[in-house]
């Protein structure tokens, strides 16, 4: 075994989120040695070509998934079924369209109770729900049912949704892709101030360049388009992290930087590396520029 960058190839260094030597298969390889360490409060986004293996690499970390192989852990402990340390939210609003707004916000803490728990501290559960529904700016709404709210709003209600719970780790799986192009803006900047407020940590998945380079702290890309020392049969060959950096926050709020020549140029750069069939970068050449960023390869692997 070869390790690379920060890493151990015994899972000693853990940060926050550790994963290392994961395997997932279903007919085929979807995700083939994913090696990576997260640590608390990052924003990682992740993007790569149709199919890649994006939304496996989420599931397995919520738990709804096992790895054929390798180890998940978050917080020093192997990750298991899904929990409210784990918060999710879906590209189509996981609201439930008979319960009011307060309802689905209130699931969080009214499901895993009994009925009468419920009935007992029913004023704690809303006072509760009514916090995050004002922290996601949606104080007076609750009483209303899904279908009245706008698109932006009804994901804003399944964020609150997700908070409530206070998860160690926020997973986004494409939220904002059924918006159109004015609210997913309006919802990017909402996401970046309530992240920097809550000083939370996400793993968010999107296929938009532009909307992974605006949102995160770190851009993750996984893609099967690239080689190493198992030979050409490129077609049973799973994802891998090709490309890991770290990215300034500064002037968070602004949209401006979306016209940053630097940021236009690392998004081509991406694009080249990650989407491109054509283009295949040995693994040992990989940009895996992040200070966690680790890489764990077999000698077969490993060879030229």
């Amino acid at each position: 075994m070869q390790t690379t960058n920060n890493g151990s190839a015994n899972g000693s260094n853990f940060r926050f989120l550790h994963l290392e030597d994961v395997y997932k298969s279903y007919d085929r390889v979807i995700l083939d040695d994913i090696d990576l360490s997260v640590s608390k409060g990052e924003f990682c986004t992740v993007v790569g070509p149709s199919g890649c293996g994006k939304s496996t690499l989420l599931r397995l970390i919520l738990g709804v998934e096992s790895p054929d192989s390798g180890t998940l852990h978050l917080r020093g402990n192997e990750i298991g079924y899904p929990s409210p340390s784990r918060g999710i939210v879906f590209q189509r609003y996981s609201l439930y369209p008979h319960l009011t707004v307060l309802e689905n916000v209130m699931l969080g803490r009214t499901l895993p109770t009994s009925f009468f728990e419920r009935r007992s501290k029913k004023k704690e559960f809303i006072e509760e729900a009514e916090y995050y529904l004002k922290r996601v700016r949606l104080e007076g709404q609750g009483d209303k049912y899904p279908h009245e709210l706008s698109g932006g709003m009804q994901q804003r209600v399944a964020i609150a949704q997700s908070l409530l719970t206070s998860p160690d780790i926020l997973l986004m799986d494409e939220p904002f892709g059924a918006l159109d192009p004015d609210t997913r803006e309006e919802m990017q900047l909402f996401l970046l101030e309530l992240w920097d407020d809550q000083k939370m940590t996400v793993f968010f998945v999107t296929h938009d360049l532009e909307e992974a380079f605006f949102l995160g702290t770190r851009v993750l890309v996984l893609s099967q388009y690239y080689t190493d020392g198992r030979g050409d049969n490129h077609e049973k060959r799973g994802a891998k992290i090709v490309g890991d950096y770290p990215l300034e926050k500064a002037g968070i709020y602004s949209t401006k930087i979306k016209n940053n020549p630097d940021f236009i140029q690392l998004t081509e750069e991406i694009r080249s590396v990650g989407f491109d069939p054509k283009i295949r970068q040995h693994v040992n050449e990989f940009n895996l520029k992040h200070p966690d960023s680790f890489r764990t390869l077999t000698q077969e692997e490993a060879g030229s």
